[in-house]
């Protein structure tokens, strides 16, 4: 069975930079497996918050991680840049899933490919809620705007 083969750059709507840290190598001298998901899930923290979605000390509603997944192609390791690409797959009734991409900064092949899923939840009762009206418009945006290349791993 062949597994499928991992998106490119130009698949990605987003793209967020990641400086990696001395802590994130491992004992074999490259990221550890589970650092990728610090990285995607700050990542798709971080658009909500530039796209004024996501009020993490005031707002009404927010987003808990319910699921996530990651392939590996091949490691990254501490001192380089790396550039995390995001696209939003889909908008559910109360979820978001969305597609995410390490790359190496001039690598067109991704090192690793993942997905994240986010329920929004009601701040106060901490219940699952609908994604809001708000959030839908710009999300809907979001996902009909042409993806752009990354230019020195900084958001386009």
């Amino acid at each position: 069975m062949s597994r499928p083969g991992f998106r490119p750059r130009t698949a990605y709507r987003r793209w967020h930079p990641i400086v990696t840290r001395w802590n994130d190598n491992d004992a074999y001298g490259h990221v550890n497996n589970a650092v990728y998901y610090i990285w995607y899930d700050s990542a798709v923290n971080a658009v909500l918050i530039e796209t004024g979605l996501l009020d993490i000390a005031n707002g009404d509603t927010r987003t808990f991680a319910v699921a996530s997944e990651c392939r590996y192609a091949f490691p990254l390791a501490y001192p380089e840049p790396v550039a995390i690409g995001l696209s939003l797959q889909a908008i559910g009734r109360s979820s978001l899933t969305w597609q995410l991409g390490a790359f190496r900064d001039g690598v067109a092949e991704a090192a690793a490919e993942g997905s994240f899923v986010q329920v929004c939840v009601d701040r106060a009762t901490q219940r699952p809620v609908a994604v809001p009206q708000g959030w839908r418009e710009r999300l809907d945006a979001f996902l009909s705007e042409l993806p752009a290349e990354p230019e020195n791993a900084a958001w386009t």
